[in-house]
């Protein structure tokens, strides 16, 4: 199972110094973190993207692209690329950049993002979200799966004999997560494609992140792509941690209050209640997270948010050295001894969807699609009969 580290790379006053860092002194500190996380031992570090105060990460292949010369073994990935809002030609081709830059060390995170203005600052209608995230991601794909694409929709212009560059490393594309906290048909769309799916619960109870990772899973089956419980899944989280509790909790409280994601709302003791925010001791942390595997199955990636809400870089650095030290060594053997043994460990790598294509004969070739896995329906047919669903 992998385990690592998010950011939203938010820029907050510190409410006990009362410092508020600049971008630039933002950003270098969410290298300065990755750095770490990589030399730690965590498997995954991912940053979001925005276009908007307080965030600072809204290029994320110059930051992963940077990053993956500066590290050795951790995972480079995105939480999340605005498939709505980007260009897929864009995508298509930075990301398959980032992937040759990393040697294969990154995965894509799609999202819808969570700020509503950004549809108008690149020109597109929030109305439209759903279904420019399905038309997106369908030429995306074609983009990386053919070598020449002729192609035209709703949402940008048409294209004719148009080939994307560089082409995916060793002819496969990246691995693709589908990020959503409350659309179905997100969830629809993951498993329409074999797609992996996570579940950023960081506002959310665990009734309904379960229940959405549910209905993916069996969409997954439904698709012809393994059993449900063989699907690929991934959780986010947050924690804050120290070795005495008590101290965790004081230590956390004045950021927890002032922080402008959820500050000024629910208690802290509410918030701890009812998300999966763990202010406390490492077992603490073990046993809250360990206890998920009950109510999502076996699930290959967790993530966890610990740089936001201006908590000083060194207080962060010591949480990543606690995450990787203590808490994540014990959920690994926790999760390795629940594992069924055809049940994946972890999200495809590079060289394990390499060697797949192979296999299957398909690398420097046109890939197969994924709709050879459909029954006839178009995918706006079959996303859009997401929308009946409730989560």
């Amino acid at each position: 199972m992998q385990f690592g580290i998010f950011s939203v790379g938010d820029v907050t006053t510190d409410p006990v110094t009362r410092h508020t860092p600049d971008d630039t002194e933002r950003v270098r500190n969410m290298l300065t973190i990755a750095r770490h996380a990589d030399e730690a031992g965590l498997d995954v570090f991912a940053t979001g993207e925005h276009h908007n105060p307080p965030f600072v990460p809204s290029s994320p292949t110059t930051m992963l692209g940077y990053l993956a010369g500066v590290t050795k073994h951790i995972t480079l990935s995105t939480a999340t690329t605005l498939i709505t809002t980007n260009d897929p030609v864009r995508l298509a081709e930075e990301y398959a950049m980032l992937q040759v830059i990393s040697d294969g060390r990154m995965d894509l995170m799609l999202g819808r993002g969570n700020t509503g203005p950004v549809y108008p600052w690149f020109g597109k209608d929030i109305r439209q979200g759903i279904n420019l995230a399905v038309e997106n991601y369908a030429l995306l794909r074609r983009l990386w799966t053919e070598d020449v694409v002729d192609w035209s929709g709703k949402f940008r212009t048409p294209l004719q004999g148009f080939t994307s560059t560089p082409r995916p490393l060793d002819g496969v594309p990246p691995f693709v997560w589908h990020a959503s906290i409350r659309s179905p048909e997100i969830a629809e769309q993951a498993a329409y494609y074999g797609d992996g799916f996570l579940h950023n619960a960081i506002f959310w109870p665990m009734e309904h992140t379960a229940a959405m990772v549910n209905y993916y899973r069996q969409r997954f089956e439904h698709y012809g792509h393994g059993r449900a419980d063989q699907a690929i899944v991934g959780l986010g989280g947050q924690v804050f941690v120290r070795h005495d509790s008590q101290k965790a909790w004081d230590e956390f409280l004045p950021y927890f209050n002032e922080a402008p994601v959820y500050g000024h709302g629910p208690s802290m003791e509410e918030f701890t209640r009812d998300t999966p925010l763990t202010v406390g001791s490492p077992q603490q942390v073990i046993d809250r997270y360990g206890a998920f595997w009950e109510q999502v199955g076996h699930y290959q990636r967790q993530l966890f948010l610990v740089d936001h809400a201006g908590l000083p870089l060194k207080t962060v650095l010591e949480q990543i050295d606690l995450l990787a030290g203590e808490i994540v060594p014990a959920l690994r053997h926790e999760a390795e001894l629940r594992r069924p043994a055809d049940v994946p460990s972890d999200p495809p790598s590079h060289a394990a969807m390499v060697a797949a294509a192979r296999a299957a004969g398909q690398v420097h070739e046109q890939l197969v699609a994924a709709g050879d896995h459909w029954t006839g329906k178009t995918a706006e047919d079959d996303i859009e009969a997401a929308d009946e669903v409730t989560a």
